[in-house]
């Protein structure tokens, strides 16, 4: 049996039984199609030791272990399909192990440097305006950027102060916002110039009136960082490691944090805590006159 021929029915599957996202499905079908270009044998002849010789030709282009150790995962779920449908009696991939990973702690920004990036859009411009309303619902409620692009006004309870949101695996939860959040959102769905609209449900548009995108939103980031001397520390998902980390100096518990954010693993929001101590010792050491 062909790689390929396996491949294929692997991706429907995540795609319609497993009600994968996009992007994820997106990933999948690039790390089974690397394997694919590498290994030429039928299904049933790949062994532990052809998986091995994958991961290190990875390693030998260069590619990020965060890269490597995907590819991995997604090669030990395809083969552990392949074996439930009868295509091969064992996985070669069940024993590996992945690459360590170095902990990363996430960036996260004082309150100052948020009233500085917060200030750069000029919200006398409706397209500004709209920037500073995405910056206010970014700090209210720790959205993902794919959170926030797919938002539709029906998704909205201003009165409430309630958002509902489609996560990752298309996940739902319902989030707080602030007042301050909902007011910024009012102002900007009643602004005069946003008559043009093309996807009238969609929350935030472009100028042609149609739904903003995610890289849209990185680029109009990329933009308030040169002018609030902030580049190289910001991007929209430092606000989300912001906000949260200030929740948890503000006396938030990790499991209400791990709800609003749609962390599936405890384990993940737990990285905060690490923030939030490196963040205290960088308070102290400026404050103490003999640190």
């Amino acid at each position: 049996m062909k790689l390929s021929d396996a491949i294929e029915p692997f991706l429907a599957h995540l795609s319609v039984v497993k009600n994968a996202s996009e992007h994820t499905v997106r990933n999948y079908t690039i790390d089974l199609h690397a394997l694919e270009g590498f290994l030429k044998d039928p299904l049933e002849q790949i062994d532990r030791k052809k998986l091995r010789l994958f991961l290190a030709h990875l390693s030998e282009l260069g590619l990020k272990k965060t890269t490597i150790v995907r590819r991995l995962s997604s090669i030990r779920s395809f083969f552990k399909y392949c074996v439930k449908q009868g295509w091969i009696e064992s996985s070669p991939a069940s024993d590996m192990q992945s690459p360590k990973l170095d902990k990363k702690i996430p960036t996260s920004l004082s309150y100052d440097d948020i009233l500085r990036f917060f200030s750069q859009p000029d919200t006398k411009a409706y397209l500004g305006f709209r920037d500073r309303c995405i910056m206010e619902l970014f700090y209210s409620s720790g959205l993902r950027v794919s959170e926030l692009v797919a938002l539709n006004r029906s998704d909205l309870n201003l009165r409430s102060l309630l958002v509902k949101l489609k996560g990752k695996g298309k996940k739902e939860r319902i989030i707080p916002i602030t007042k301050n959040a909902a007011d910024w959102i009012t102002r900007y769905l009643n602004h005069p110039k946003r008559a043009l609209e093309k996807e009238p449900d969609a929350l935030f548009l472009n100028p042609r009136g149609a739904r903003l995108t995610a890289r849209s939103v990185d680029r109009k980031f990329d933009l308030y960082l040169k002018t609030s001397g902030l580049a190289g520390k910001v991007t929209p998902h430092t606000i989300r490691h912001t906000i949260a980390t200030h929740w948890l100096e503000n006396g938030m518990d990790l499991k209400t944090i791990q709800t609003l954010l749609g962390h599936s693993s405890l384990a993940t929001t737990t990285i905060y805590t690490h923030v939030s101590t490196r963040l205290k010792k960088e308070v102290y050491d400026k404050a103490h006159p003999r640190a």
